[in-house]
């Protein structure tokens, strides 16, 4: 429903302590409408806030950080999960008829149960609330917000990869031939607990492609893709870990359905985001700093003559466009709020 104008909505955030938690309370901090007042962290429980995410102090100087037991559902409205894989559908079976609204930012409900399981490689815990959840790709499958209560935030490498690959979708160009994904990502996209993998004498100066068995995100994007498209699209999906801290670079290669040159795909892009606020078309390969800290994705396009293939280049902020702004965005429509509320469109420079 609709939120009268100068009304608050109480929310909560389950795994407030981690990096995609914190952005999300970042980006809340200077939401008109959204009073967080709980906000959860099992392994830090009891805690201050601002003395586990010391950035969050001016906005939360006294909040304590609580566990998931300790949250009334009827004292909020809106519940952002932003909790590890596999613990949103233990704790929304206990939430999701007590709240009005759950934006899970998790793996836990993008994908229908059988492709769960192809993927994650264990049954779902919880199949019977799937179709209570929309996949809240925005830009792509808005309307499934107008008919469920719930949102499942996509993940961060197939928000990049599904908005660069739609246009081309929506313009017949995508005939289910397999699509190449190479992508990169920065650090904080594995999450703020220490691995042998993240430490700095790894990272730094380093690049590695890891998941070439089959990364997760796989599922997701051909699922995606398959319902753009109205067939069965294989992708190949390669993630890169790269020595910065935030930031997605997808770039998809394709053999379209029938010759395209780069103007004509930048001008279905265009057409295709008439109107989307957050998807950004460029000319030029956009650089991951153009999205930092901002809810906008930036997509691109080149036609090789040569060799006949396609490219199309998506860029975000894998914390904001990727997770924390992106539920906000969902949120927001889930509320009857204006899409953009609270959200910043411009990334920082330099």
């Amino acid at each position: 429903m609709d939120e009268p104008a100068g009304s608050e909505i109480p929310v909560a955030v389950l795994g407030g302590s981690g990096y995609t938690g914190a952005e999300l309370l970042r980006l809340l901090a200077g939401h008109p409408t959204f009073r967080v007042v709980s906000v959860t962290g099992e392994s830090r429980a009891g805690e201050r806030l601002a003395d586990v995410v010391c950035g969050l102090a001016a906005a939360w100087p006294d909040l304590r950080l609580t566990t998931v037991g300790d949250l009334d559902p009827g004292a909020v409205r809106v519940v952002f999960c932003c909790l590890p894989h596999g613990a949103s559908q233990k704790v929304v079976p206990m939430l999701v008829d007590r709240v009005e609204h759950i934006v899970d930012l998790g793996a836990d409900f993008r994908l229908p149960a059988s492709e769960y399981a192809t993927w994650y490689g264990e049954p779902h815990a919880a199949p019977e609330l799937l179709d209570r959840f929309a996949y809240a790709l925005c830009e792509l499958f808005g309307s499934d917000l107008a008919r469920c209560a719930h949102a499942a935030v996509p993940g961060c490498y197939p928000t990049a990869t599904l908005l660069a690959l739609a246009p081309l979708a929506g313009a017949g160009l995508l005939d289910g031939t397999p699509v190449v994904v190479d992508a990169c990502s920065g650090i904080s996209g594995a999450g703020r607990t220490p691995k042998l993998g993240t430490l700095f004498g790894e990272v730094a100066e380093n690049v590695v492609a890891y998941g070439l068995d089959g990364h997760r995100h796989t599922g997701e994007m051909e699922h995606g893709l398959a319902r753009l498209a109205g067939r069965s699209i294989p992708v190949r999906f390669t993630p890169h870990l790269v020595p910065m801290v935030r930031g997605i670079h997808a770039i998809a290669h394709l053999r379209p359905a029938r010759p395209a040159g780069t103007a004509e795909l930048l001008a279905a892009a265009r057409e295709h985001y008439r109107g989307c606020p957050f998807v950004q078309v460029a000319e030029a390969p956009p650089p991951t700093k153009a999205t930092l800290g901002a809810n906008t994705a930036m997509v691109s396009y080149h036609a090789d003559p040569r060799t006949g293939i396609v490219s199309a280049i998506g860029v975000i902020d894998n914390l904001t466009k990727g997770a924390a702004g992106q539920a906000i965005q969902a949120a927001n429509r889930l509320c009857g709020l204006d899409e953009r509320t609270g959200l910043p469109v411009a990334g920082r420079w330099p």
